[in-house]
């Protein structure tokens, strides 16, 4: 017990002299097979838009979100300022959605005045197994806040399929992570972080029919720095190869990465990985060792590469 102590002691004076590695945990990610690299200085390129043509009215900073079926991508559109949070950095966020399908069908669908889409980039997924892509974007209102909402086009429209109860009050968000099969039951769920500014709480959610049911949920998360244009402060993929998607999201202070599993409809935390200086901008998940097996890297913020290879 001394001897733990005396360790614990030890660390932490190195940490404050500014002599402690700049992560601590990896010892848990090895056992995953993970190794961690640091590079000083590096960065992650941004993600390209190819030639996809932009819409005459998307939202100034607003990204397209891009589909493997029918729908080929989707774009936020309509910029307002009807909604002055600002939680993205601005007060201008959008009050439509354009989806194009593949066939080059043009589908769009305009909110009340009492709602706005709180988002950047619309995420396309099939997430009742049909296999026709969802839209999935957050829709806040003046009277309640944020809820996730899911698109669909029904009958030859684009209209609202389910939507999760907003949080309850105006001016609080909640960030999407993405969606996936993190229950290890063949189907798809979607995920997000609510509130990631103030006590983050992950929850998981399924499309069952015309609603959303929550699965599971786990305190303790932030995915989002308040003001930032980066919403992809996390990472999906299976880490333990038990065929079920993980969850990679930074801790509450955005200073430790959690890795996390939702196996089996519980929660259990895998591994993570600490860092002195809090995780910044968008995560990439892609081979960047060339061995074949999906990496994920991300940015710190005294401009440190945080890699993560498999």
């Amino acid at each position: 017990m001394r001897l733990a102590m005396r360790r614990a002691g030890l660390a932490m004076l190195l940490a404050m002299a500014g002599l402690w590695p700049c992560w601590a945990g990896a010892g848990q990610l090895e056992r995953l097979g993970i190794r961690v690299v640091e590079s000083p200085g590096a960065a992650i390129e941004p993600p390209t838009v190819g030639t996809l043509r932009r819409p005459v009215d998307a939202l100034p900073d607003g990204r397209p979100g891009f589909g493997m079926g029918e729908l080929a991508a989707a774009w936020l559109t309509g910029p307002t300022r009807r909604y002055g949070h600002g939680v993205l950095g601005d007060s201008v966020e959008a009050d439509g959605l354009l989806v194009i399908g593949r066939d080059g069908r043009r589908f769009t669908l305009s909110l009340p005045e009492d709602s706005v889409f709180e988002d950047l980039q619309p995420r396309l997924a099939d997430l009742d197994g049909d296999g026709r892509d969802e839209v999935v974007v957050v829709r806040s209102t003046v009277a309640a806040g944020a809820a996730l909402a899911v698109l669909g086009v029904v009958d030859g429209a684009l209209r609202l399929r389910a939507e999760t109860p907003p949080i309850g009050r105006p001016y609080r968000w909640l960030n999407p992570l993405g969606a996936g099969d993190f229950d290890g039951d063949g189907r798809t769920e979607v995920a997000y972080v609510e509130t990631p500014h103030i006590g983050g709480i992950l929850r998981i959610w399924r499309l069952e029919g015309g609603r959303l049911v929550q699965l599971g949920s786990l305190r303790g998360f932030s995915n989002h720095a308040i003001g930032s244009r980066a919403l992809g402060l996390s990472a999906l993929l299976d880490l333990d190869g038990d065929g079920s998607v993980d969850l990679l999201v930074p801790d509450a202070g955005r200073r430790g990465l959690r890795l996390v599993s939702f196996a089996g409809g519980a929660f259990r935390e895998l591994g993570r990985l600490d860092h002195r200086q809090p995780i910044t901008g968008d995560f990439e998940v892609a081979d960047r060792d060339g061995n074949g097996r999906a990496d994920v890297a991300y940015g710190l913020a005294d401009g440190t590469l945080v890699e993560l290879l498999r």
